[in-house]
């Protein structure tokens, strides 16, 4: 067992320390993004008209 005096910096440290632990440094993830509501998904493409625009209408532009 350790017994003794503290100083004023050692009491002023620790209570720094006890300050930090106790201050909750859980900070919460950020939320994943929502792909469901993004509204870019909203606008539509324009349609494609002319030979081969069905097959057109498939492809990745």
């Amino acid at each position: 067992m350790v017994k003794g005096d503290p100083t004023p910096e050692e009491l002023a440290a620790l209570t720094v320390v006890l300050a930090a632990a106790a201050s909750g440094g859980d900070t919460p993830p950020p939320k994943a993004r929502d792909l469901w509501s993004n509204p870019a998904d909203r606008v539509r493409r324009p349609l494609d008209v002319g030979p081969g625009a069905w097959r057109a209408s498939v492809l990745p532009r």
